[in-house]
């Protein structure tokens, strides 16, 4: 049964499509080509720019799509979040000209610059301001000072922030990555099956691409430490070497606490270790 997915164009795409490739999913058709061809598995795809896609996963044009979390809420969708993959996260954040003070400013009129109509109205709303809200279509950070008092705007390093002088005065929300599917979708069992199938696959490579292999060999009067200082996603591997001359430890760990465990295990006696890369993990 073919799933009609939307996916991203511009900033987000190129993790989305690693993800999708590392899952066993190629997709083939150059950068002009908004209707790519899948392999790998029952897709039919789409690109989209991310604004547009959580209203279409609403009313089923797609089943399913990658966006922002900032469009799903600006947006206001009825769309199911199957998973948050984390990858390319902004803020939305309230920036001011640097020298203004924005105690001052909360207490006379503003004119507001942003993209995000619905997010920055409850926003602003929330806080009490008397404020004029203009919709900017990209570029927002050029209209203060003369054309708007403050913005509301996305950022991710704050660079372009800084080099129009401007500050940020408070943090809106925080936006991510998101899988999500159309409410209906989930309900044809077929369909369902297919989704949980590709979210096991894109949950086994997240997982994979935390963790390595680390294998190594020690002494029988060494295993217990070894094993005791090993952690991994349930108990590590042990078996026998050649004529009982001690084990052979596997296990998947965590690429973050590989520092701090290599130098460990060598003093508790491991030997022979080896470090492997994962593509998948269950």
């Amino acid at each position: 049964m073919t799933l009609k997915l939307v996916l991203p164009k511009g900033r987000i795409n190129t993790k989305v499509l690693k993800l999708l490739s590392d899952c066993g999913i190629d997709l083939i058709g150059d950068e002009r080509n908004y209707r790519p061809t899948a392999y790998g598995f029952d897709l039919e795809v789409k690109l989209l720019k991310s604004q547009n896609i959580p209203s279409l996963v609403e009313i089923g044009q797609h089943d399913i799509g990658f966006a922002g979390l900032d469009w799903i809420q600006e947006r206001n969708c009825n769309v199911e979040i199957l998973k948050d993959l984390g990858y390319d996260p902004v803020r939305i954040v309230t920036c001011i000209p640097e020298d203004w003070d924005w105690q001052e400013m909360q207490k006379r009129p503003l004119i507001v610059a942003s993209e995000y109509k619905h997010i920055s109205t409850r926003y602003l709303d929330k806080l009490g301001l008397d404020y004029q809200l203009l919709r900017s279509y990209g570029a927002t950070e050029v209209f203060p000072p003369e054309d708007a008092d403050m913005i509301i705007d996305n950022t991710s390093t704050g660079t372009t922030i800084n080099a129009n002088r401007l500050k940020i005065v408070d943090t809106v929300m925080e936006s991510t990555t998101q899988f999500i599917a159309n409410a209906d979708t989930l309900k044809d069992p077929g369909k369902r099956k297919d989704i949980d199938d590709l979210l096991t696959l894109m949950q086994s490579v997240i997982n994979g691409r935390e963790r390595v292999l680390l294998e190594m060999n020690c002494s029988n009067d060494q295993i217990t430490s070894i094993v005791d200082l090993l952690p991994c996603m349930r108990y590590p591997t042990v078996s026998k070497l050649y004529q009982d001359n001690g084990f052979a430890v596997k296990a998947a760990v965590k690429k973050s606490e590989i520092r701090d465990l290599i130098p460990k295990l060598i003093a508790a006696g491991a030997s022979d270790i080896l470090e492997t890369a994962i593509r998948k993990a269950i």
